[in-house]
């Protein structure tokens, strides 16, 4: 049998990726520049970026921008849980994930309009939720919210998730969409990740009983570093079993 002969961008990212879990090249040291490895594997530029570009869509590699390309530190995985007829949070394995936000207050854009459901230029606040571990982002949040429900109090996820439970008419129903896509240039240049890396994006409505839309988020959340869990729970009469 006759086996094929891999690519050269493939036997270039083969021989990266034993000196990477060799320990060869260890968690965040600097790999050498693009330039450099060309010229050692006699190969052109973009031969040798179209492999550097298959490890980072494995996360074995993290090109920064301006500094080059580094071996990647393993990152925690996270869970996006949802599916439980409330506004979702986050839950991290292990030690919580540093997050910052910023709110802005702006006025609703022909999407918005849509997802939303509110006429034009409608004021929204707008809070935009990033994760890190240690300085490297992790995962990306933009979520609206109708102005006058905005908490007072600064734009947690936890402060946005009790403000939405006292709401008078209470929540009735929080759909949520996932998907599967790449990301958008945005995406990957603040994630610092390759363009080439699946995200998990999860659109996710909540409407309140009288059918207005209180709360929309957009969630970013590379696939090499998070999961999305669901769960249905059943409420059984125990007086059948009687």
């Amino acid at each position: 049998m006759i086996r094929p002969v891999p690519s050269r961008r493939h036997a270039i990212a083969d021989d990266l990726r034993r000196k990477i879990t060799s320990g060869h090249l260890r968690a965040g040291e600097r790999l050498p520049s693009e330039a450099q490895l060309a010229t050692h594997y006699t190969v052109s530029t973009p031969t040798l970026r179209s492999a550097l570009a298959l490890l980072q869509a494995e996360g074995l590699v993290e090109k920064i921008h301006g500094n080059g390309n580094f071996v990647r530190r393993p990152l925690r995985r996270i869970t996006y849980a949802g599916g439980g007829g409330a506004p979702a949070t986050w839950t991290a394995f292990s030690a919580p994930l540093r997050m910052t936000a910023r709110a802005t207050n702006i006025e609703a854009t022909s999407h918005l309009t849509t997802l939303l459901n509110v006429p034009p230029h409608s004021p929204l606040t707008e809070v935009l939720f990033t994760t890190h571990e240690g300085k490297t982002p992790h995962s990306l949040a933009h979520i609206y919210v109708p102005h006058d429900i905005t908490p007072a109090t600064p734009p947690l996820p936890e402060q946005i998730a009790v403000s939405l439970a006292d709401l008078r008419p209470p929540l009735s129903e929080v759909q949520e969409r996932v998907s599967a896509r790449l990301p958008t240039h945005e995406e990957a240049t603040t994630l610092r990740i390759s363009s080439s890396l699946a995200v998990l994006s999860v659109t996710r409505v909540s409407t309140d009983a009288a059918g207005r839309v209180v709360e929309a988020a957009l969630l970013v959340l590379p696939g090499d570093r998070a999961d999305a869990l669901f769960t249905t729970r059943y409420v059984t009469d125990e007086r059948s079993s009687n």
